[in-house]
């Protein structure tokens, strides 16, 4: 069983007093703590408990300049102890303290009346009513007070045991994804080199794995690992972990940065969330007001945009916003974070991470509210199916999902085949879109395909790189001719090399072009074997080479004329007649000179010439020398 307990409460309150007298270990460890008496940053110890449990402890400063601090260690923790001196009673940093645990979602907390040596009875009944009220309608409000004394060893027994009792029914869930570890000290050990310690908020690391360092994209090899002060092959979620590692020549690893599982890659300038307010803000949320932002141990400024349109928020008001970060960071869905001032004089809120990588919201965006309510409250295949929907993309890989939705892929893996509102877009590669989408997009296809026939009614088909920009969602070619070939398949479209059209598609020139070209036809057939080359129709009729162009393709196309040459072409039942001609003169092995070609096909050498090129490149004939001869191994040639 992995613990982590934190203390909590105002300056001068003796929570680090109190975790000495628990575990005999002093962590105020910096020269300036000693000379001053108060704690500054971060300490840590362990508390051994029965049953072999050894708790990790953080300890954090009380000072209001220190809260960021005091936001750094009081992420992952399980169990809070509450100091309030009876002297002093309830201050500022105990409300504000207070606010921050509850806001990050800590479930246990145990309320510690310290200093009692210094107070009467009735004082520290008073003092407990201070609490009582504090602590009304939040999560601790049936948690438990116990008076202690560090100097006279009142209540350290009893406190022992009413920690271990709530570390046995920790009710803590596992965390689902891979491992993360949000840095809040690096040094380097002489003869070991750079060491960086944390508290593991989910999965666990081995000794010789390859973890990545966010943000800076940094990769390490994990070369030893301490829990506790003591040397461990495996450390895991809810642990105090040293990590000595071993990576680039210069390492740029800081409090802020997250170790983590090498397949999660995605740092985020912008999420989605909820946001809860404090009940005892002064002056409550304005809409895009620029905040500081704490998550895991680092901070950031940020702006904070109100997503249900109203203006601002008041004390104990929630809402859907999003987080727009000036700086990037590691966040999952999930995360717990703690929203103060740009200036840092107050705490205003805090929330949890429902998108961690989301777009820009458009204003009034339809459907955007209740697809933030299934990503924060929905079941499994609601939110699948939210991230699904709200990508700007057609598909997402397994990899994408199990790092938006903050769980393993195998685990991702079983909730998508559980789901029939699911597609699978590529098989076997596990790239998903939803059925909505996935209908979406193929109405997209064949709309853009009906607007080119309807434009081009000459052009046989549009170019699929062309179709591909032109869809309604964003799709890698990959994906894209796997739509293709489906809608193939099923007969929908028609695919003609580069070229996709509607199966039921077909060239038809209308009004206009129809007429030129019977006029082509005709000046064809008024000579067929010595026709017209392309610039002399253009020329006779009067009409631009490109729109000519285009109505000569139609009529190939539709098999009335065949292009034997770049400007030559044949009404396609002459060249059918020629190439009969041609076989049963060759029949036998017989061969044929291009003058007695000239001779048989009746025309000049002109166009003789093109013509037996034309028939040698369809595979009919093949030349040897000055002759040609049939094919014999040839593939099944045109005529």
């Amino acid at each position: 069983m992995s613990v982590i307990i934190g203390t909590a409460g105002h300056i001068d309150h003796g929570k680090t007093s109190l975790v000495k007298a628990l575990t005999g270990q002093d962590t105020d460890r910096l020269k300036e703590e000693k000379e001053r008496g108060i704690s500054i940053d971060l300490g840590f110890a362990h508390l051994d408990l029965p049953g072999g449990i050894r708790a990790g402890v953080v300890d954090v400063p009380g000072h209001e300049r220190f809260i960021h601090n005091m936001l750094a260690g009081a992420h992952g923790i399980d169990l809070v102890l509450f100091t309030v001196a009876a002297d002093d009673g309830v201050m500022p940093q105990t409300e504000e303290h207070l606010d921050i645990v509850h806001l990050l979602g800590v479930k246990q907390a145990i309320f510690v009346i310290t200093k009692v040596d210094l107070a009467t009875e009735a004082r520290i009944g008073d003092v407990a009513g201070e609490i009582g009220r504090l602590v009304g309608g939040t999560s601790f409000e049936q948690s438990p007070m116990l008076p202690c004394s560090v100097e006279t060893g009142e209540g350290l027994a009893n406190l022992r045991a009413l920690i271990a009792e709530r570390v046995r029914t920790n009710s803590a869930v596992a965390g689902l994804g891979g491992f993360r570890l949000p840095v809040d000290r690096v040094f380097v050990m002489q003869g070991h080199g750079l060491v960086v310690t944390g508290t593991a908020l989910a999965g666990e690391v081995r000794v010789g794995e390859t973890v990545r360092c966010l943000p800076g994209d940094q990769v390490f090899r994990v070369r030893s690992l301490q829990v506790h002060n003591q040397a461990v092959a495996v450390a895991s979620q809810g642990q105090r972990v040293a990590m000595n590692v071993a990576g680039p020549a210069r390492p740029s690893i800081m409090r802020g940065h997250v170790i983590c599982h090498q397949s999660i890659t995605a740092t985020t300038d912008r999420f989605d969330a909820f946001l809860n307010l404090r009940s005892r803000t002064s002056k409550g949320l304005k809409n895009r007001e620029r905040v500081r932002v704490h998550m895991g141990t680092a901070e950031r400024l940020a702006t904070v945009q109100l997503l249900d349109g109203r203006d601002g928020l008041g004390p104990r008001d929630s809402a859907y916003c999003q987080i727009r970060l000036r700086e990037p960071l590691l966040a999952m869905r999930g995360d717990r974070f703690i929203i103060r001032n740009e200036t840092a004089q107050r705490t205003i809120g805090g929330g949890v991470v429902v998108h961690p990588s989301a777009g820009p919201h458009k204003r009034r965006e339809a459907g955007m509210l209740e697809r933030l309510e299934s990503l924060h409250r929905g079941d499994a295949a609601a939110v699948v199916d939210a991230f699904l929907e709200g990508s700007g993309r057609f598909t997402l890989a397994t990899s994408e999902l199990a790092q938006l939705l903050n769980v393993q892929e195998t685990l991702v893996e079983a909730h998508l085949k559980e789901m029939p509102a699911i597609r699978i877009a590529l098989e076997g590669e596990g790239v998903y879109t939803t059925a909505g989408k996935w209908q979406r997009q193929v109405n997209s296809l064949l709309e853009t395909l009906r607007d080119f026939h309807e434009a081009s009614p000459l052009a046989p088909g549009m170019e699929l790189e062309q179709l591909r920009d032109a869809l309604v969602f964003p799709t890698t070619p990959k994906v894209f001719r796997a739509l293709v070939d489906r809608l193939a398949a099923d007969g929908v479209v028609a695919r003609e090399a580069s070229l996709l059209r509607l199966a039921q598609h077909a060239v038809r020139p209308k009004g206009d072009d129809s007429m030129i070209i019977d006029k082509i036809q005709a000046l064809l057939s008024a000579t067929p074997m010595t026709p017209p080359a392309l610039g002399e129709i253009e020329t006779r009729l009067g009409i631009g080479r490109a729109r000519l162009s285009d109505l000569m393709r139609a009529m190939e196309r539709n098999h009335q004329i065949v292009r034997v040459a770049p400007d030559l072409y044949f009404l396609k039942d002459r060249v059918d007649e020629i190439a009969r001609t041609l076989r049963e003169h060759c029949s036998g092995d017989r061969d044929v000179t291009p003058g007695a070609f000239r001779d048989m096909a009746g025309t000049t050498r002109k166009y003789a010439i093109p013509l037996l090129e034309y028939f040698d490149r369809t595979g009919l004939t093949v030349r040897v020398g000055d002759v040609r001869r049939l094919k014999r191994a040839s593939a099944p040639d045109r005529h």
